[in-house]
């Protein structure tokens, strides 16, 4: 039945191509960009509304919104008759910016090239969209007699939590996603084509350090903020390594790296090449498997800061030094050390690998391309983490590129979307095939 779907090009590249055209203003980085989700929202229900119920079609359509501009839609096909639920979600309808001026191809609108379909949101995850309401299309228009209820669920507000209580936050809120906890959930926004059965926990660490500014000529007289930042962080790093070190579980899900925790910018006081600087402010992030805690680890890094502040007595580099003597110009001084966290860390995800929603999902991936490899990597997926920890059985697959996430001359792959329908819709033969066992009687 639902196995034999083929992706239609023409009307999936017809979408796909309407949905580029509106990604300059679906991007998504407050406060200078903020999406505008219903510009794609309304592509959507142009193509779904001819086959929803208030057109005498399969569909219900409900467009929710908890903010102007910035909606979410739900599509569910319930055949007479239906118990239980498969959702498939997570197919988002922002994208991150994307600067013109580094591309080959205008970002904002589709270039295709072969079986390359270029454009920002191609592979993250307007692509997906494409094909989610592909896949209700096809539901709606050949009407295959499944046991079960299938809701497609395209979300706001993915790719930055800075504005919360858009998206899938207050779906989950709401309770507009319990139905689903009897059922799977399928999160469409993932690459590879293989299962991705895990994701790391990630938060985002800010260490601010300040000491005393002085001419280089006299470093014995200042306290070099750069110098300390670059020792705590070493401290910091060591002792992380120390408390965290490769788990026996990361082998078992294929993660391709172990926790980590790194410095990724760095900024301090301005001033000429022969000063001091004051002040150093460090970011970076954690990234920590699914296997350790983000609250011990959270503790864990604030006491490696007290730890390494008892220290300052003890270090130096040549006559630098991170305490200076009181002179007849200023009393002493002491340098000031303050680690925080930004914002809300996501969680990690070890997705259930002896539940049928992965075996399913393993085997079809399996038959449509001849071999199924899961795999993880320490990304982050907001709100997969909140919905396995709220007791829903959670599923990664997706169809992109991980090479051009987020990156310049983002693409996918006709082809690789293609097997993307095909996979899906074996996932649902397959639950329709043994739902007597599944969803009972």
């Amino acid at each position: 039945m639902v196995s034999t779907l083929e992706l239609n090009r023409e009307r999936y590249i017809s979408l796909l191509s309407r949905l580029i055209g509106e990604s300059e203003f679906l991007q998504n980085n407050p406060p200078n960009y903020i999406p505008q989700e219903d510009r794609a929202v309304k592509h959507l229900l142009e193509v779904l509304r001819p086959h929803s119920q208030e057109c005498s079609g399969p569909l219900r359509v409900e467009h929710i919104s908890y903010v102007e501009q910035r909606g979410n839609l739900m599509v569910e096909y319930s055949p007479d008759g239906a118990k239980g639920h498969i959702a498939i979600m997570g197919s988002h309808l922002d994208v991150v910016p994307a600067n013109p001026l580094t591309w080959n191809w205008d970002p904002f609108k589709l270039t295709i090239e072969g079986d390359r379909l270029y454009g920002r949101g191609t592979t993250d995850c307007l692509g997906h969209v494409a094909l989610l309401t592909e896949l209700m299309l096809q539901l709606a228009e050949k009407k295959p007699p499944l046991l079960f209820t299938v809701t497609a669920i395209f979300i706001a507000s993915e790719e930055n939590p800075t504005i919360p209580n858009v998206g899938a936050d207050m779906l989950l809120k709401q309770g507009r996603l319990d139905r689903f906890k009897q059922g799977a959930v399928y999160w469409l926004d993932s690459c590879e084509t293989h299962p991705r059965i895990g994701t790391a926990a990630v938060m985002i660490w800010s260490l601010k350090v300040i000491g005393k500014r002085a001419h280089s000529s006299l470093p014995h007289r200042g306290i070099n903020s750069l110098e300390l930042a670059m020792d705590a962080v070493e401290y910091i790093q060591k002792r992380f390594y120390q408390d965290f070190p490769p788990h026996p579980g990361e082998k078992d899900y294929n993660f391709a790296t172990p926790s980590t925790m790194k410095p990724t910018q760095v900024c301090c006081a301005e001033g000429n090449v022969n000063e001091i600087p004051d002040w150093t402010k460090v970011k970076g992030d954690v990234r920590l498997t699914p296997f350790y805690s983000i609250e011990e680890c959270k503790t864990k890094l604030q006491g490696y800061i007290e730890e390494f502040k008892k220290k300052l007595d003890q270090l130096c580099r040549g006559p630098s030094k991170y305490k200076v003597s009181a002179s007849k110009e200023s009393g002493e001084c002491v340098a000031h050390l303050e680690l925080t966290f930004e914002g809300q860390a996501f969680k990690g995800v070890a997705c259930d690998l002896q539940s049928r929603a992965f075996q399913y999902l393993h085997e079809a991936t399996k038959e449509v391309i001849g071999e199924s490899l899961p795999f993880s990597i320490c990304g982050a997926m907001p709100l997969v983490g909140d919905l396995k920890e709220a007791g829903y059985n959670i599923q990664m697959c997706g169809y992109g590129h991980s090479s051009v996430y987020h990156g310049d001359n983002e693409y996918c792959t006709f082809g690789c979307m293609a097997n993307g329908l095909k996979i899906l819709g074996r996932v649902l033969d397959k639950y329709n095939a043994s739902y007597e066992e599944i969803f009972g009687h």
